[in-house]
């Protein structure tokens, strides 16, 4: 029997990149699968996932941003599968820019997803875990903005921050209630967003800046979504039953150095 076998997870963000990964990871473990998308292409993952593993897996173009969408997804999650057990709250956004001239609407576009993106996702799932009396929610935050930060991500940082807070304080509402509230805290991954900064950061070499970032890194490499997908399988699952309101690092150990010159080789 598998960590996820039973499970109904409901999963944003989930065309490409981490989210994607968090998808092929809870269907390699056993859940029945809700995934949601603004990308049609969402519909080409679950019916991949069908027919390659036999998934359950319904999808639904949806903004994380518009709350009675979310609400209907979840809905449609509870109608499919008799309940409504895990949430991955994946889907975000990164812009990059100059702070002094960060434009309003790249910082709007932010909070939309970044933040009010996950509470609209908790606050569609929520109810159906109260009746059911339990439940899991991952939220997908970052190593920026909590313990480390680049230039030009001001906004990225911000929001990813402020959900630790949300982490913490869902962690602290809902305890009692049996629902647990944990976030994943990802340094770098190899995924269509991490490509694209890559080019706005060096548009001549947009590899070497990937390159770059491995070389800060002890492991020596990005994570790949899977990597990642297993730690949300993880604190999804039944085996992270004593676990709420932690924040967990997932960055191959790039925030433990104090300098990159100091120290025996």
């Amino acid at each position: 029997m598998s960590k996820l076998d039973g499970k109904v997870a409901l999963i944003t963000g989930a065309a490409k990149g981490l989210g994607r990964g968090i998808a092929e990871t809870y269907a390699r473990h056993g859940a029945r699968l809700c995934l949601l998308d603004a990308d049609p292409s969402v519909e080409e993952v679950a019916k991949q996932l069908h027919v390659q593993r036999g998934t359950q897996a319904i999808s639904i173009v949806a903004s994380v941003t518009d709350k009675e969408q979310v609400r209907r997804a979840a809905k449609a999650t509870r109608e499919a599968f008799g309940s409504l057990d895990i949430a991955c709250c994946n889907a975000g956004i990164c812009r990059l820019a100059p702070f002094e001239d960060f434009p309003d609407e790249d910082l709007e576009a932010s909070i939309d997803v970044n933040i009010r993106g996950v509470w609209n996702t908790c606050q569609s799932v929520i109810p159906y875990m109260l009746e059911a009396g339990r439940g899991s929610i991952v939220i997908a935050s970052s190593v920026t903005g909590d313990i480390v930060a680049d230039a030009g991500e001001a906004a990225y940082a911000l929001t990813k921050a402020a959900l630790v807070g949300l982490t913490r304080c869902l962690a602290v509402e809902y305890a009692s209630r049996n629902i647990r509230v944990n976030c994943s805290q990802l340094g770098y991954a190899r995924t269509p967003m991490v490509e694209r900064m890559a080019v706005e950061s060096n548009p001549d070499d947009p590899e070497r800046a990937i390159d770059d970032i491995a070389t800060g890194v002890p492991m020596g490499r990005l994570a790949t979504p899977e990597e990642v997908g297993e730690l949300f399988a993880f604190l999804g699952s039944d085996e992270s039953s004593y676990i709420t309101g932690e924040r967990v690092v997932i960055d191959g150990g790039a925030t433990l150095p104090e300098t990159s010159s100091m120290g025996t080789s």
